[in-house]
C-alpha cells in the first residue's frame, strides 16, 4: 500500500521544484549527507520509497519527452556539430559575448551544486563497467579527481573559481537559490549513477558532458577575461578546454565503443542519457537567458556576494 507521500509523489510535477528539490535532498544522503542526519538514513526503507516514486515520475517524463528514434552513434555526432553562429539558445556564447559579471556569479552559484562534487555521480558506474569501457572511464576519472594531487580536484578548482567570483564555496551553499531547471540537470546524473539498470544511460550523459565541454569552457574563460572575475575563475575552464578535449577522444572511442562492444543492448539506453542531458540542459538555458535578457535574477532570490567583491 503506498504512502500519502508516496501517493503525492505520484502526482508531481516531473520538472518542478517541489519534485527536484525532494529528489535532490534524498540523492545527497547518498554524497555527503546532512550535519544532524544519521549515516544510515541515507538507506531507510520509507525515504528509498518515496525517492522510487519520485524518479518513476522524472523518468517517465524524461522518456516521454526525449526522441528515441536515434542511435547511439547519430546522437553523439549531434553534440559535435557546433552551430555558424550564435542561435540565441547558449548561455555559454552569451556569456562570452554580453554577459555581465553578476551573471556569472549566478550561473557560477548555480553549477556549484554539481561542480563541488564533480564527476562523484560519474564515479558510481565504475563498478557497473568492464574492459574498455572501465579503463577509460578511470582515466578520465583520474584526471576530474586532479590525478592524484588535491589541489588540482576540479572540485576544488571550482571552489578557487568561486572564490574569485566573491561567492561562498561551502558544499550546497547555493541549493535554496536553485531554480528547478537546475536541480534536474544533477538530479539526472544521481538517477543514473544510482541505479545499475541506467549504466548505459550514465554513460550517455558521461559522454555528452566531455563532447561539448571543450567548446564552451572556451567561451566561458573569454568571459571570464572579458569581465576580469580574477586567475583562479580563468584557470577552471582553460584548464577544461584542453582537458575534455583530450577526454572526448576517450570516451568516444573507449567508453562509449567498449560498453556498447560489450553490451550492444544498451544502445538505446545510450542515446537516451544523450538526449535526456540535453534536455534538461535546453530547459535550463533558456530559464537563465529569458532571466537575463529582462535583467533579472535567474535565482529564486537576489545572490549576496562576499568579500571585496
Amino acid at each position: 500500500m503506498l504512502t500519502t507521500t508516496e501517493t503525492e509523489a505520484q502526482h508531481a510535477d516531473p520538472y518542478g521544484a517541489d519534485l527536484q528539490l525532494a529528489l535532490y535532498v534524498l540523492y545527497e544522503l547518498h554524497y555527503q549527507g546532512f550535519d544532524g542526519v544519521d549515516d544510515d538514513r541515507e538507506w531507510d526503507p520509507g525515504l528509498l520509497a518515496v525517492r522510487s516514486a519520485l524518479e518513476t515520475v522524472f523518468l517517465r517524463a524524461l522518456r516521454a519527452d526525449v526522441p528515441s528514434s536515434v542511435g547511439a552513434a547519430e546522437a553523439l555526432d549531434g553534440l559535435l556539430v557546433e552551430p555558424v553562429a550564435d542561435d540565441g539558445t547558449s548561455v555559454s556564447h552569451h556569456l562570452r559575448r554580453e554577459g555581465r559579471l553578476w551573471q556569472l556569479r549566478e550561473y557560477a552559484a548555480l553549477r556549484s551544486l554539481y561542480h563541488l562534487k564533480e564527476a562523484d555521480p560519474h564515479a558510481w558506474v565504475l563498478p557497473r563497467l568492464r574492459g574498455r569501457a572501465k579503463a577509460g572511464m578511470v582515466a578520465v576519472e583520474f584526471d576530474e579527481f586532479g590525478a592524484g594531487r588535491a589541489d588540482d580536484i576540479h572540485a576544488q578548482l571550482f571552489a578557487d573559481l568561486m572564490t574569485d567570483l566573491g561567492l561562498e564555496t561551502a558544499y550546497g551553499h547555493y541549493l535554496d537559490l536553485a531554480p528547478a531547471e537546475a536541480l534536474a540537470t544533477v538530479n539526472l546524473m544521481s538517477l543514473f549513477g544510482l541505479h545499475r539498470s541506467l549504466r548505459g544511460a550514465l554513460v550517455g550523459h558521461f559522454a555528452t558532458v566531455e563532447v561539448t565541454s571543450s567548446p564552451s569552457a572556451r567561451r566561458l574563460a573569454d568571459a571570464m577575461r572579458r569581465t576580469g572575475a580574477g586567475p583562479a575563475a580563468e584557470r577552471f575552464y582553460d584548464e577544461h578546454v584542453e582537458a575534455d578535449a583530450v577526454h572526448e577522444q576517450v570516451v568516444r572511442r573507449e567508453v562509449v565503443e567498449g560498453l556498447l562492444t560489450d553490451e550492444p543492448d544498451l544502445e538505446p539506453d545510450v542515446a537516451f542519457g544523450i538526449g535526456a542531458t540535453v534536455h534538461l540542459e535546453d530547459r535550463l538555458a533558456t530559464h537563465l537567458l529569458d532571466a537575463w535578457r529582462h535583467n533579472r535574477t535567474a535565482l529564486r532570490a537576489p545572490l549576496a556576494v562576499t568579500g571585496s567583491r
